[in-house]
């Protein structure tokens, strides 16, 4: 959802302290020279991007700077008053670069096979036990003043010598003006890392986000770049890519010696890395600074170009007792890069509009062509080899109780630099609009409807039980919701009541529940229902909750059951990198449709069942962040596992059949940055023993038992075979398997801009035991069911179109019964 990236247009403040220089580097043949090494007068060193650009901070309006290329010779360039731009052009030398390495092979490639050879000896997570170390943290989105052209005071109309109209647009100016007295947003952060049995922790000492009191926890916990520069997969802005000195680099990346330069005082190889692949985002590229005695890295710079333009710079201290470069500070960059579309990142807070205007022709510039993202990182109070423990490792980040309470005496101690008259106004401004226009209020609202709930008091209304409608109730009315923390914080009530107008039936639900561990999200739950469920439905009790306006596949089911069941629940978060619940249940079933249950040659209209159940959701590769209220998925990775195992007891409250029932499903999805997206998800499940019809497995159908194509149309579900008819197979066992492959929205005509996905989906299942069921005729899946088609989604105003076709030994004879069209609604719920 957008939150910070447009908020401070309304106000204007303050003036920029620091010189800001910036420039290009050519040959002689004005040909840019990427990666040139730029050495100030106070022997800071930064370099050209890969476009030949460059741009530093200096203290003083006066001074120089030296500009080197490996095979050109060094310039000195004096910085002139008033001038920030410098173009500046190298001549070659004939003398080249001594090479220190004597080979037949690439001198720089041999460098790389050293740096890999080294590597446990200078990765301080392989070289050192244990280490730890404090961090002070400055996240901006902001923008450079001086590229803006801001000539305009006002916005105003005149003619030219033609008579026409023109209107002059001033926002450029009002925006100069803005971002010359405050940032966008700003946050800051002092973190404690602790390293320990090969696991990395941060914990948030103290966080600081402007306009809002309480943390934002989403922020916190973003994952803008690797921490350490040493891992096999390179993490930049949440994508992973190999690392160009990982053990298989040499066969995909093209290695140049650039040049030498001194660092720390000692002798470094500046060593140019690039993808081999010619997509230019396809890979990562940038500069190693390989220390020339121990082979350890003493500076990378690491980027991608494409849609957006991502950096991220680490620079390291030499620690002589350990004989490894220490990494000592950070830096992540995102500014603007080549794209049509629009693009937000990081849930929204920043937006970078697309080229080109909604009539395809190239607009003019906005606010987001300047706006960039800008975080630093510096590191201090170092210790290595510590013998102290860590507390919950299993954690990825951990958030004090009172991280958002320090006073400005603890910020005053662990900036490294003083807060700038900019950024003080601009806490002072965000602050202040945050409260006049009720930010945090809105933001809780926000994130309370995007779940389908609306607050009311004391408890949040849930708009899921509004109205739905199905063809066995008909349009259901009903009310429902949940305490919320303004009742309290460690009891809930919730609970529904529905009315279906055509079977004319009342429907309710009545639960409980008891807070039994906050830092675990622990609860001890109780609930009665009445109600009614599709027949043959898999459902995971871990299973997140998820809200859509419309919900259409239930328009089309009409085979219910009816269940009267106490339950009694344990859900917690305890076991690391799961959830899982722990239930009992007792449930009276009755099938509301024509069947009986052949159990021993005694027919069941109805039947009692009481069952224990374990669900558990296992998410190894994400990462979980422990705050004040309690313990959360703060980096959702794939793929997650979930496991669920429901057993009957024999002989309790009146069970009346014996049966086990396995399930699992595994997810799977990558999302790509020009707007790509690829999820895979493979289901199964397997019952043994007395299992009714009623909770066995249908495989989620979703076609109607209509003649033509044209009558079946309906809605798309999500994860259903489209061309499968309900009622059609039943299974005691199944396999489902799902692909789905969705590309950047295409231009069809002017405005229809449709996103294209391509789907396949298959199953395979198996009935054990048919004769029990008495009643329903069904078919079995034992060749496998198939089918595949194409959505266009989001065709106009959220609305799109699919269709599917049905193939394989399960194909009917007609051509046009196995083919489904459907209707998707597709809409963006943000703020």
């Amino acid at each position: 959802m957008r939150l910070f990236c447009l908020l401070t247009l309304l106000f204007s403040l303050s003036i920029q302290a620091q010189v800001q220089i910036s420039g290009i580097v050519t040959d002689s043949n004005n040909k840019a020279l990427p990666f040139a090494t730029i050495t100030t007068s106070n022997s800071t060193n930064t370099i050209t991007d890969v476009d030949g650009k460059f741009i530093f901070n200096i203290d003083s309006k006066t001074g120089s700077f030296a500009v080197s290329y490996i095979g050109f010779q060094t310039k000195i360039i004096s910085i002139t008053e008033n001038k920030k731009f410098y173009p500046i052009s190298l001549s070659q030398k004939t003398d080249a670069l001594q090479e220190v390495i004597v080979s037949n092979e690439n001198p720089a490639l041999t460098i790389i096979r050293k740096v890999i050879a080294n590597k446990d000896k200078n990765d301080p997570q392989k070289k050192l036990s244990s280490f730890e170390y404090k961090t002070y943290n400055k996240l901006l989105v902001t923008a450079n003043p001086d590229s803006i052209d801001g000539r305009i005071d006002s916005s105003a109309v005149y003619k030219d010598f033609n008579k026409k109209k023109i209107n002059i647009d001033s926002s450029d100016y009002k925006f100069k003006e803005i971002i010359s007295k405050q940032h966008l947003f700003q946050t800051e952060k002092v973190s404690q890392y602790q390293f320990g049995e090969n696991k990395l922790k941060e914990t948030v000492l103290a966080t600081k986000i402007a306009g809002f009191k309480n943390p934002i926890y989403e922020v916190l916990a973003f994952n803008l770049q690797s921490i350490s520069i040493y891992d096999n997969k390179y993490e930049l802005f949440e994508t992973k890519y190999e690392n160009p000195i990982s053990r298989s680099a040499p066969s995909n990346y093209n290695y140049k010696l650039l040049d030498t330069v001194n660092i720390k005082g000692r002798e470094t190889f500046m060593i140019y890395f690039k993808n081999k692949q010619k997509r230019r985002a396809s890979g990562l590229e940038g500069v190693l600074y390989i220390d020339a005695e121990n082979f350890g890295i003493a500076k990378a710079v690491m980027r991608i170009k494409g849609v957006l333009d991502i950096s991220g710079i680490h620079e390291f201290e030499y620690v002589p007792k350990e004989k490894i470069w220490f990494q000592s500070n950070t830096t992540f960059k995102i500014v603007k890069g080549k794209n049509d579309d629009d693009i937000k990142i990081l849930g929204g807070t920043i937006q970078f509009d697309g080229d080109v205007a909604d009539n395809y022709e190239p607009r003019k510039k906005t606010a987001s062509d300047f706006t960039y993202l800008l975080s630093e990182s510096n590191n201090f109070d170092v210790h290595y080899n510590t013998s102290s423990s860590i507390k919950n490792p299993s954690l990825y980040i951990e958030i004090k109780d009172d991280a958002n309470k320090k006073p400005e005496s603890f910020w005053n101690e662990y900036r490294k630099d003083s807060l700038d008259l900019k950024g003080q106004k601009t806490y002072q401004l965000l602050d202040s609009l945050s409260v006049s226009k009720r930010i945090e209020k809105r933001l809780g609202l926000g994130r309370k409807i995007i779940n389908g709930y609306l607050p009311i008091g004391p408890i949040d209304l849930d708009l899921k039980k509004i109205i739905s409608y199905n063809n066995y109730e008909g349009f259901r009315l009903g009310l429902g919701g949940i305490t919320n923390d303004r009742f309290s914080k460690n009891f809930r009530i919730e609970g529904y009541t529905a009315y279906g107008t055509k079977d004319g039936a009342l429907k309710y639900n009545l639960g409980v529940g008891v807070l039994l561990d906050k830092s675990t999200n622990t609860w001890l739950n109780g609930s009665y229902t009445d109600d009614v469920r599709e027949i043959a439905s898999t459902f995971f009790a871990v299973d997140k909750r998820v809200f859509k306006i419309y919900d259409p596949r239930p328009i089309n089911i009409s085979t219910f059951y009816k269940y009267d069941s106490w339950k009694a629940n344990v859900q917690t978060k305890i076991i690391p990198k799961t959830e899982a619940v722990f239930e009992l249940s007792r449930s009276f079933v009755e099938p509301k449709f024509d069947y009986l249950f052949n159990y021993n040659g005694q027919l069941y209209s109805s039947y009692v069942m009481t069952t224990a159940m374990l669900s558990i959701v296992w998410a190894p590769f994400s990462n979980f962040m422990q705050t004040p209220t309690g313990r959360n998925e703060s980096d959702k990775k794939f793929p997650r596992f979930t496991f669920q195992f429901t057993q009957s007891l024999p002989n309790v409250l009146d069970n009346d059949f014996t049966f086990g029932k396995i399930d699992f499903k595994t997810e799977y999805e990558k999302q790509y940055l020009n707007g790509q997206k690829t999820s895979v998800l493979l289901q199964g499940g397997y019952a043994i023993g007395d299992v009714p019809i009623t909770h066995l497995y249908n495989t989620m159908p979703n076609n109607l038992t209509k003649e033509t194509v044209i009558q079946r149309i309906t809605f798309a579900g999500r994860n259903s075979f489209e061309t499968m008819f309900f009622n059609e197979f039943f299974s005691s066992q199944y396999v489902f398997f799902q692909v789905k492959h969705g590309f950047d929205r295409i231009k069809i005509m002017k405005k229809v801009r449709p996103s294209l996905v391509l789907v396949t989906r298959m199953a395979w299942g198996n009935m054990e035991n048919p004769e029990q069921h008495v009643g329903p005729t069904y078919k079995t899946l034992d060749k496998g069911f198939f089918e595949s088609g194409i959505e266009l989604n989001k065709i106009f105003k959220g609305f799109g179109l699919g269709g599917f076709y049905r193939y394989g030994p399960n194909q009917l004879m007609k051509f046009e019964d196995n083919i489904a069209v459907k209707i998707s609604y597709v809409i963006d719920l943000g703020l």
